[in-house]
């Protein structure tokens, strides 16, 4: 069965940075839109970027734009999420999905879920 795995949370300084990673097995990895959600406790889940099958194009949520990267690597079966000048609203579990048919960066736009990797900003 497809797995997608999320590493690289953490515990980090407002104002720091950390770079997560996400490793597909038992996918056709470059045929599929990878992205990013987050979900904070109480909260709904909700996008925060994606990326096209190819890495051509990218889409990013309003509060991380200009602070967060997403970045793919076909050849290694891996998505990236680069996230800059982090503050304490950045703090949720973040979550890689795949999504065979991505038109809008929704939930329910996206076939395949990871276990998320905790993020925790400090102030």
């Amino acid at each position: 069965q497809v797995q997608l795995v999320e590493s690289g949370g953490g515990l980090v300084q407002a104002g720091g940075s950390l770079r997560l990673s996400c490793a597909a097995s038992r996918l056709a990895f470059s045929s599929y839109a990878m992205g990013w959600f987050r979900q904070a406790p109480g909260k709904e889940r909700v996008f925060v970027a994606r990326i096209s099958t190819g890495g051509g194009n990218t889409y990013y949520a309003d509060s991380v734009k200009g602070r967060f990267t997403i970045s793919r690597d076909n050849a290694k079966n891996t998505v990236y999420l680069q996230m800059n000048s982090l503050n304490p609203e950045d703090t949720a579990v973040y979550y890689c999905a795949a999504g065979l048919n991505v038109k809008i960066s929704k939930v329910e736009s996206f076939d395949y879920w990871g276990q998320g990797t905790q993020v925790t900003v400090s102030s």
